[in-house]
């Protein structure tokens, strides 16, 4: 069980004062992160225009990593950044500060090349399910998940807490049914973020918090920045007592 740091996502500069959009502002926030207890960092690298960039990475990573070495940092994947899957791929293929793990979203076309490249170029899966059809994807390229760094559950649309269960429950059900036995990182966007971290604690799965998907304290309070979410959620999970 760990507490992940998503620092930023595609959130806009305006979402909050403190969203890091820079590589030596992403490096900063990752040191506060991990000393306030992260485990892990996932970042979305941006360009000199403060959009999302794959062509980022190196830049970021490399600052990243001088800031927090010894840490683990995934990246982003998500068909989006690039808009073309072409585009994508190349963009992965010439990293060269390579990133520990980076996540794949199942529900989009390319996952499977984009998985493939990954493994050639010696990068963990993250392999991201939003949906039973996700999920069923990913135990059909692959069966066990053996060949997954871990596999992540993100509800990210979805805001009503049955309805959004009711979809980690089918997710866990595909799973379980076909054997995979890879760690689990359970996590919310807006409203559902601490609902998930409180059944990410009591399945004993890993969760992440930050930025990327909410700016409210543990007790609904705006945050200061990551470092405050981050900490209330380690403490959380230190706790004997969830809530």
């Amino acid at each position: 069980m760990i507490v992940q740091a998503c620092i930023n996502g595609a959130r806009p500069a305006g979402y909050h004062p403190r969203l890091p959009l820079t590589a030596e502002a992403m490096a900063i926030d990752a040191t506060a992160c991990i000393s306030a207890g992260a485990a892990e960092l996932h970042i979305h690298p941006r360009g000199p225009d403060g959009r999302e960039s794959l062509s980022a990475v190196d830049e970021t990573v490399r600052a990243v990593r001088e800031a927090c070495p010894g840490t683990l940092i995934g990246v982003s994947t998500g068909a989006w950044i690039e808009g073309d899957a072409a585009r994508t791929r190349d963009s992965i293929a010439a990293w060269r500060e390579r990133p520990d793990y980076a996540s794949v979203n199942l529900s989009e076309p390319d996952a499977p090349a984009v998985i493939a490249l990954l493994h050639h170029m010696g990068i963990g899966v993250e392999a991201g399910l939003a949906s039973v059809t996700d999920a069923e994807r990913f135990v059909a390229l692959l069966p066990d998940g053996r060949r997954a760094l871990r596999v992540l559950i993100e509800i990210d649309e979805e805001q009503d807490f049955g309805k959004a269960d009711a979809i980690v429950d089918g997710i866990a059900q595909v799973l379980a049914q076909a054997n995979v036995r890879r760690p689990i990182l359970l996590h919310g966007a807006d409203a559902t973020v601490w609902h998930f971290v409180r059944r990410a604690y009591r399945q004993r799965w890993s969760t992440r918090v930050g930025l990327e998907d909410g700016c409210l304290r543990l007790d609904g309070r705006r945050a200061a920045g990551n470092a405050e979410i981050v900490s209330d959620a380690v403490r959380f999970f230190r706790s004997a007592a969830p809530g």
